[in-house]
């Protein structure tokens, strides 16, 4: 009888503890970590921000930082012990076993030297010069679907997008045919279409070169869609393992039940009520921890489970989970009631925002760059406008103008019946004070040096005109309103955590009682169950304060469930309008389609992905006609090459710029039948 030989896996974490050396202390960050990737394998760790995700990547590169350091466990890599490797095989491990792809390719790529030579160095590592590198670099960018390879080689990483630039870094990743692929937050920041790009690439990449990957995300639509299993970490243990779709659908761990709680699921809207949250925040790094590491925040908790730690209980066919009680995981109560009510949003009278005709011409190397043409639109007391479109449509450009940050080139905005000036400088403090911006990143928006305390009452002296007691009482209501504890008042921002600076930035928005809030990206940085609390925040407040947003953000799942109507942006354009559910239920405008069709969700749900081909077009010479004619897959003929369709009522509240009549648009997007056999034009 033969010994059957089994090939080892890609990757074996046996019993990982990994300490940080912080002031003559160890502090531990990961647990007794173990879990292994098989070959060919897309295996998704998930997990709130200092759970240690990254943690465990980059001890598997053996690229920690200089007080962190393996105190125990084992790393095996293709069946090489990791640990055990010297200086210069862990350059050449890392350089062939085992490749990296980061959040922000921006940053992982040198802005001072030309792509083709940076995609060369990987080669050159393996003793390949000259111009086999090159050939090399050149079949690498051709790899990953870069079209002219040969052009993109000569360009700085300024001058691509940045989905361009995750292709660039994930061809350098799979340049040496790594047996390990680790991907962390490879799409945090893309929009959607750009992320379903990145996505299918990688997934096509994995199936073609049969690569194992580790795939590192907070986004669960994403796992949903990418791995065959998950592991959730928790305070650096992991608490629940199993294959994605039994996880995702049946979890066993509290955690994990509070984790998929967070999501705006099913359609899920705001006038249905709160999102659920996780209570309490993740223990410190370090923190003594000898029951189960969830418990302090675990409503089902009992005395054992602060006491003894729980076994990894098998609760299914590969599928364990670390509770005491995993059997009753799911009947975890909610941390706070849904009922919320809304009022209802009266249209009938004026609007509290108007913008007609808007329109922006920037000059930029001798070429006008019309970033918005025409855009008209209407925000309603106590309504929110969700605003969505890709990289470059002209949503940013559109807050800016609407705040007063730059001044409209054309067209007019009325702002409570009142125009509005062009520029900050010429508008009042009342309209400053009631036109207020919450921004994606607080680390940049909020002063780093001021405390909490300091922070508001600027805001109040400069937005209310409060000092003294005054400002003291009202910006303890302020704290209270937005959850942020009167124990931070001394804080600064480098103190708190994401989710508590926004809650500080929504602080400081609603300091002078504003009655619109320009919500951009407020919340794209943030794990699932913050992100639940900030939207949850904005929600109550509106229904409290009857305040409205214009609310922007790549989410589209998000801005469903926040929003009352969605505007659609296309090169500057509004391509559609209309109430929330007419816009996701359809019918849609194909360039809407295609969006939501990118949209990776935890639901399920079977919406077929519509491919667009090729980026935006240049603002500085926009195509004749409809101006998504070169990308629209419902393209009909000549009518939308010449004929720029205007923006029409296709029926009730719902206005669409497109050719196509409305019925056959249903038809079309119903049945997914090829346009050109349905319509034809003379």
């Amino acid at each position: 009888m033969t010994d059957v030989v089994t090939a080892a896996a890609a990757l074996e974490i046996d019993a990982l503890d990994v300490v940080y050396r912080v002031r003559g202390r160890d502090r531990q960050v990961l647990r007794g970590l173990t879990l292994n990737v098989e070959r060919g394998e897309a295996y998704g760790l998930v997990g709130e921000s200092g759970c240690g995700k990254s943690t465990a990547a980059l001890a598997i590169i053996q690229y920690l930082p200089r007080n962190g350091f393996v105190r125990s466990g084992a790393i095996r890599i293709d069946g090489r012990d990791v640990l055990a490797l010297s200086g210069s095989e862990l350059r050449r491990h890392r350089a062939t076993a085992v490749s990296m792809v980061y959040q922000n390719p921006g940053a992982a790529l040198n802005p001072s030297v030309r792509i083709g030579s940076q995609v060369a160095e990987v080669f050159k590592v393996l003793g390949v010069t000259g111009s086999d590198a090159d050939d090399r670099s050149r079949a690498a960018l051709e790899t990953v679907q870069i079209a002219d390879p040969g052009s993109v080689m000569k360009r700085y990483p300024h001058q691509l997008s940045g989905g361009m630039q995750q292709r660039v870094i994930i061809a350098m990743a799979l340049a040496t045919d790594p047996a390990l692929l680790i991907l962390d937050e490879p799409t945090t920041g893309l929009d959607a279409t750009v992320e379903a790009e990145v996505l299918d690439l990688v997934a096509g990449l994995q199936s073609e070169l049969k690569t194992s990957v580790l795939f590192i995300s907070h986004n669960l639509g994403i796992i949903q869609k990418m791995c065959d299993r998950v592991g959730v970490l928790y305070a650096g243990r992991l608490v629940e393992e199993g294959d994605t779709e039994s996880l995702l659908n049946d979890p066993r761990h509290p955690y994990t039940v509070g984790l998929l709680r967070c999501v705006p699921r099913g359609g899920v809207r705001k006038d249905h009520g709160r999102l659920d949250t996780i209570p309490g925040f993740m223990p410190n790094v370090g923190d003594d921890l000898p029951g189960c590491v969830f418990a302090s925040r675990c409503t089902l908790a009992e005395d054992r489970c602060r006491t003894e730690e729980p076994d990894a209980h098998v609760v299914g066919l590969a599928h364990l989970s670390r509770c005491h009680f995993h059997d009753r995981a799911q009947t975890l109560p909610r941390e706070f009631s849904a009922d919320l009510v809304l009022p209802d949003v009266d249209r009938s009278g004026a609007p509290l925002l108007r913008f007609d005709d808007l329109g922006k011409v920037f000059a930029q190397g001798g070429h006008d760059v019309h970033a918005l043409v025409g855009v008209s639109a209407a925000i309603w007391p106590g309504e929110t406008l969700g605003l969505v479109g890709e990289s470059g449509s002209g949503k940013t450009t559109l807050a800016r103008t609407l705040l007063g940050i730059i001044a409209p080139t054309s067209g007019a905005v009325m702002f409570d019946g009142r125009d509005l000036a062009g520029t900050l400088g010429k508008r009042s403090a009342s309209d400053l004070r009631e036109l207020q911006i919450v921004f994606q990143n607080p680390d940049s928006a909020l002063n780093r040096r001021h405390q909490v305390r300091r922070i508001l009452r600027r805001a109040l002296r400069k937005l209310a005109g409060l000092t003294g007691k005054q400002a003291d009482a009202r910006m303890l209501e302020l704290m209270h309103s937005v959850r942020l504890s009167e124990r931070y008042v001394s804080a600064r921002p480098s103190q708190l955590s994401g989710g508590l600076k926004q809650r500080l930035a929504i602080a400081r928005a609603f300091a002078g009682d504003p009655k619109l809030v320009v919500c951009d990206e407020p919340t794209s940085a943030l794990d699932v169950s913050v992100q639940a609390a900030i939207l949850n925040l904005l929600v109550e407040l509106q229904a409290e304060k009857r305040v409205s947003y214009l609310f922007i953000s790549h989410d589209l799942g998000v801005v469903r469930y926040v929003s009352d109507r969605i505007a659609v942006l296309y090169l500057g354009r509004l391509m559609e309008l209309g109430p929330s559910e007419t816009i996701y239920d359809g019918p849609h405008h194909p360039y809407t389609e295609a969006l939501l069709s990118a949209v990776p969700t935890i639901d399920g749900e079977a919406r077929e992905r519509i491919k667009l081909d090729g980026d935006i077009p240049s603002a500085s010479n926009p195509p004749t006609g409809c101006v998504f004619h070169t990308r629209c897959p419902r393209r009909i003929g000549a009518i939308c090459d010449d004929v720029e369709p205007p923006l029409i009522d296709v029926e009730e509240n719902h206005l669409m710029r497109c050719h196509i009549p409305l019925d056959q648009l249903r038809a079309l997007q119903s049945d997914r039948t090829s346009l050109k056999s349905t319509i034809t034009t003379t």
